[in-house]
C-alpha cells in the first residue's frame, strides 16, 4: 500500500441512517430533534435529507433498498451548548435517555435512540482537546 502527502479526502458530506418506517423518521427528526428537512427522494419515498448545520443526514428506507435494518449501536454526536437543559427538553418530548449523562473529563454527553433504534447523543465539550 503506498501513502500520499496529498489529500484526496475533503470532508464528510452526509451520513446514511437505516430505517424501516421513514415517515416516523422523519417526523421525529423534524419534530422531536428539531432538525431541517432538506430533500426527500422520489413520489415513492426511498429517503430524506436533513441538515444538522455542518453534516446531512440521509434517512433511507432500507427494505426499498433491498437491505436490512440495522440500527447504528455507535452514537451520532449532536453538539449543544448544554446537555442537561437540551436532554430535559427533549424528555419532554417523549425521548428516554440511558444511562445518565456522562461526564468525562473534557465533556458531557447523554445518549438516546431514534425510532429505529439508532444510537444518538447530545455533546457538550467543556475542556480544549488536548494536543
Amino acid at each position: 500500500m503506498s501513502t500520499t502527502t496529498t489529500p484526496l479526502v475533503q470532508g464528510v458530506d452526509f451520513i446514511t441512517i437505516a430505517t424501516s418506517d421513514l415517515d416516523a423518521s422523519r417526523k421525529f427528526y423534524a419534530e422531536v430533534l428539531g432538525l431541517e428537512p432538506s430533500i426527500l427522494y422520489g413520489d415513492d419515498p426511498v429517503g430524506a435529507e436533513f441538515e444538522t448545520g455542518n453534516l446531512t443526514l440521509a434517512l433511507l428506507d432500507s427494505a426499498k433498498l433491498g437491505l436490512d435494518v440495522k440500527p447504528n449501536n455507535h452514537p451520532i454526536a449532536f453538539k449543544v451548548d448544554d446537555v442537561h437543559a437540551a436532554k430535559a427538553e427533549l424528555e419532554s418530548r417523549g425521548v428516554e435517555f440511558s444511562p445518565d449523562i456522562l461526564d468525562s473529563g473534557v465533556c458531557h454527553q447523554a445518549f438516546f435512540r431514534d425510532p429505529d433504534g439508532n444510537t444518538l447523543a447530545l455533546h457538550h465539550r467543556y475542556q480544549p482537546r488536548e494536543a
